[in-house]
């Protein structure tokens, strides 16, 4: 299964309620939610209470991803907020098994985050405690950014690294993801495709989102 999750903070926040149903019926998987705070990334988003707004208008799964300093101390407010899936960056986490616990207890499923420049040996020791794991391809902290190519190579080095260790996990890509290189990501094997401006900046949500799902099964067929 591949699962397409629109990112909100490209969606259009003076009518964020509108926009979510929007890709919802226009056959999103999974909303996306970018936690910034304005010091592990330079930008500012948007905390709990938008998280517990989207739930009360959404039943799709609510992945929410830490770009923030001492997550440990956010992941309580963010799963009872509803975030169905949490992921956070190993580059803030200090005791990362025990926030990877931490997202466990509170009932979320637990993820963990690498920046583009981040090696995968920073997760070998951690595998066997995530759901997934979400590769950025692009530096965090801005949409619309341009994908960074050696992404797939190391998205391919972790698809290796799961099979070798017969572990149950989805591989999350986000960063530059659109028309134009979702086929080579499908290629690499990811499972979720995060976007943002690519589908909130097109004209027809419906048309973004079928037209990815179509590349994708190429991928897969092919």
């Amino acid at each position: 299964m591949k699962y397409i999750a629109p990112s909100i903070l490209s969606a259009d926040f003076t009518r964020l309620g509108e926009e979510i149903k929007a890709v919802e019926a226009a056959g999103a998987d999974w909303i996306h939610a970018d936690i910034m705070d304005g010091h592990f990334v330079p930008n500012i988003t948007f905390g709990p209470m938008i998280v517990e707004a989207v739930r009360r208008i959404t039943s799709l799964p609510i992945d929410v991803h830490l770009m923030i300093e001492n997550p440990e101390d956010y992941i309580t407010a963010f799963a009872k907020a509803g975030a169905d899936y949490i992921s956070v960056q190993v580059e803030s986490c200090v005791h990362l098994n025990r926030s990877l616990q931490l997202i466990r207890e509170c009932g979320a499923k637990p993820g963990v985050v690498l920046n583009p420049s981040t090696p995968l040996q920073f997760v070998d020791w951690i595998l066997d405690y995530v759901d997934y794991v979400l590769v950025m391809s692009v530096n965090p902290g801005f949409g619309g950014q341009a994908f960074i190519p050696n992404s797939l190579d190391k998205i391919r080095e972790l698809r290796r690294m799961i099979r070798a260790r017969s572990l149950n996990i989805l591989v999350e890509i986000d960063g530059g993801v659109n028309a134009k290189t979702i086929s080579a990501i499908a290629d690499s094997g990811v499972d979720i495709f995060v976007a943002g401006s690519a589908i909130f900046g097109s004209r027809n949500y419906k048309d973004t989102i079928d037209g990815f799902r179509k590349k994708i099964e190429i991928s897969i067929i092919v």
